[in-house]
């Protein structure tokens, strides 16, 4: 008769097993801590956010809107006639302005951007796509002031010699500078976006007897096309909201261009001359703020469609 022995624990050894489960349960508790602390910070970084943004668009919106107990939204919005001196705050000029240096603007730099990364993504060799894509990058690093000053002293008199106009100040030296400031942002991203089309669409194209120009003109751009649309409107965006180079060329006279180098003024341009120099309660300034709100709201009505273009091709 075989006798089966038992091993017991020594009481050293269960000493230890409680130990260690203590502390892997203070481990836990500790991690659990540290986690709800950590959904906390998060959602009241959010809540901020949102809060800071719900402050600036009612400030700006309700200081704004409050113009229109002096004037009605047609002398503001229909007039072009900008002289607040004597008390005329007529802001289509302005307004028209802004859109037609911003279609000037992508009129200029889209081509040439979606060239650019049509270059890096199908083109280029590598060791060029290196060298190119961190010359844009260093592009989008330089300040504004720095693109203002090149186009004030450098391009300014080119268009004067060029065009015979004493100043050159316009339309045409602002849409300029503009383009070679959003031609890195649209060509990193438009280059992403194209290097991203998968390659095994390149490779039936080409096996369907496709020239490397059938393939990108007709496969691998418009399969990009949502990419570089995204890109266009991240370009519209900065265009739109860019004020000191623009104030440097555009020569801030608030009258509509009759030609590209009549000096002119668009929104920003407008509110940056003028708004030091306002009573905070007047009219001026509540003139001054609706086009700031104006240009918020267009800013916003970009980025929703900008998140809906990237909903959609995430979803397709």
């Amino acid at each position: 008769m075989s006798h089966r022995h038992e091993a017991v624990p020594s009481p050293l050894l269960r000493t230890q097993v409680r130990m260690d489960g203590h502390s892997s349960l203070r481990r836990k508790k500790r991690a659990a801590r540290k986690n709800a602390w950590f959904g906390r910070y998060v959602k009241l970084s959010v809540f901020s956010l949102c809060f800071v943004l719900a402050l600036v668009l009612i400030l700006v919106g309700k200081t704004g809107l409050s113009v229109f107990t002096a004037l009605s939204p047609a002398d503001f919005f229909l007039s072009l006639d900008w002289t607040p001196e004597e008390g005329r705050f007529g802001a289509g000029s302005l307004i028209i302005g802004t859109l037609l240096l911003t279609a000037l603007t992508l009129v200029i730099a889209v081509p040439v951007s979606v060239g650019i990364a049509v270059f890096l993504s199908e083109i280029a060799p590598d060791w060029l796509k290196k060298l190119y894509r961190a010359m844009l990058d260093i592009l989008v690093g330089i300040p504004s002031v720095v693109y203002g000053y090149l186009g004030l002293t450098v391009l300014l008199p080119m268009i004067r010699q060029a065009s015979g106009e004493n100043l050159g100040d316009g339309l045409l030296a602002a849409a300029l500078v503009l383009s070679l400031m959003i031609l890195p942002t649209v060509s990193r991203v438009s280059d992403d976006a194209l290097t991203a089309v998968p390659l095994s669409y390149r490779e039936a194209a080409y096996a369907l007897g496709s020239t490397r120009l059938q393939v990108i003109a007709k496969v691998i751009v418009p399969s990009a096309s949502r990419g570089i649309l995204s890109a266009v409107i991240l370009g519209m965006a900065r265009a739109i909201g860019e004020t000191m180079a623009v104030v440097m060329v555009i020569g801030n006279t608030a009258q509509l261009p009759r030609d590209l180098v009549t000096p002119t003024a668009v929104l920003t341009s407008n509110i940056v001359m003028q708004i030091s120099n306002v009573e905070f309660d007047s009219t001026w300034s509540q003139a001054l703020y609706l086009m700031a709100f104006l240009l918020l709201l267009l800013a916003l009505a970009l980025i929703v469609l900008l998140r809906t273009i990237r909903s959609r091709g995430e979803s397709a």
